[in-house]
C-alpha cells in the first residue's frame, strides 16, 4: 500500500500544480499497482478494502467525486500506510 500511496501522492501533487498530464500518469501507475495487488492471493477482507479504495480513487481522479473525497482525505488515508511501512523497516533499538 505504501507504493500505491506514493503514486497517489504524486498524482495529488501534480494535480495541485495543475499538470493534468503528469497527475493522470501517476494516477494510472497507482491503479496498475492496485490491480497487481488485487491479483495476489490475499485474504478476502484485505482485497475488499483495496477494491473499495480503487473505486474511490477512480471516482476522485477520473469520475464525478460522488464520494466527496479531497486531497486532504487521501493524504490522511495514505499516511497511515506510509507510517506502517516505515515502522516495519525501522530496526529496533
Amino acid at each position: 500500500m505504501a507504493n500505491i500511496g506514493s503514486e497517489v501522492e504524486r498524482a495529488l501533487k501534480w494535480k495541485e500544480k495543475r499538470n493534468n498530464t503528469y497527475s493522470l500518469l501517476a494516477f494510472h501507475r497507482a491503479l496498475e499497482l492496485v490491480d497487481l495487488t488485487l491479483a495476489l492471493p490475499y485474504p478476502l477482507p484485505k482485497l475488499r478494502e483495496l477494491s473499495r479504495t480503487r473505486e474511490a480513487l477512480v471516482d476522485y481522479f477520473a469520475g464525478d467525486n460522488h464520494y466527496h473525497s479531497s486531497d486532504v482525505l487521501w493524504q490522511k488515508y495514505i499516511f497511515a500506510f506510509t507510517l506502517a511501512a516505515q515502522m516495519q523497516r525501522k530496526p529496533e533499538r
